[in-house]
């Protein structure tokens, strides 16, 4: 089953680098795919890679993480001033994060005007733990 897990800005903007980074591997390790609203510092990304690179194992094969932000290239000067002056003063609110399992995700691709999740399937192992034939 595929889950995909909502994580809005309030939930994050508190959290200090290291607790945004470990929510966010313990949603990925347990197989969802987080959308996070807003973005990561790039500090925080490039940390992010090297914690999953450390955390790679048979199990947990990495992330795939995509950063949609679609900037408004054609505002006014003035919108485009009060836009930095707002993510300075309240966070960087403006875009979508996503990242997922690299086992479930196999691509994202994006352009201007939307973006596409190609998933693999995930084959679960069956349970027969403790069955025991009758003589």
């Amino acid at each position: 089953m595929l889950t995909l897990q909502f994580i809005p800005y309030h939930e994050m903007e508190n959290l200090d680098s290291k607790q945004r980074i470990s929510k966010l591997l313990k949603s990925v390790k347990s197989n969802k795919i987080v959308l996070m609203e807003g973005r990561l510092k790039s500090s925080e990304e490039a940390e992010l890679i090297r914690k999953t690179m450390e955390e790679i194992s048979p199990e947990f094969k990495g992330i795939e993480l995509s950063v949609v932000n679609t900037p408004n290239t054609d505002a006014k000067i003035l919108k485009k001033f009060k836009s930095v002056l707002v993510n300075m003063l309240l966070g960087d609110r403006h875009g979508l994060t996503i990242i997922g399992p690299a086992k479930i995700i196999k691509e994202i691709k994006q352009d201007p005007d939307k973006i596409q999740l190609l998933t693999e399937e995930i084959q679960e192992k069956t349970k027969s733990k403790g069955k025991k034939r009758s003589k």
